[in-house]
């Protein structure tokens, strides 16, 4: 074989494996990229849905405490909300959620508060808060799933 032709054949082959290479790393580039866009992305619905969730819950465990009257878009609305989560979230946050809607239409059904009612059970050390235990396992999952 003559020492052009091998010297040729050579030439070729390191542009044929650098070519290769480069497009293998482009390809590699884009798909992490891709990626990480869509785990933003999912992460940001999240956020959102867990947001919304939290001020719609707030609103109406607060409208429970002063009304025996529940606003049944608003409810509608609540549960809506849960079933969003049933597709985007951990069971843990979905099982909190769904206390969180127990504990609102139980509240309805309760005798209506007042102010010195509400200063007198926090001070007495039980609370008000029926999303607590939602927001740290919402906490938990966000920080699960969050970018490093």
């Amino acid at each position: 074989m003559d020492v052009a032709y091998v010297s040729a054949i050579s030439a070729l082959a390191g542009s044929v494996i650098g070519g290769l290479t480069s497009g293998y790393t482009t390809w590699l580039t884009q798909r992490s990229q891709a990626r990480a866009g869509m785990v933003a992305h999912d992460l940001a619905r999240r956020e959102d849905l867990i947001r919304d969730f939290i001020v719609t819950a707030s609103k109406m465990y607060g409208d429970a405490l002063v009304n025996s009257e529940p606003k049944m878009p608003e409810i509608v609305d609540l549960y809506a909300m849960v079933s969003r989560m049933r597709v985007l979230t951990m069971p843990r946050s979905v099982a909190c959620a769904e206390k969180v809607m127990e504990s609102i239409i139980e509240t309805y059904f309760a005798p209506n508060r007042t102010i010195a009612d509400l200063r007198e059970i926090v001070k007495g050390g039980q609370g008000v808060d029926p999303l607590k235990d939602f927001s740290e396992a919402a906490r938990e999952e966000l920080r699960a799933f969050a970018p490093v």
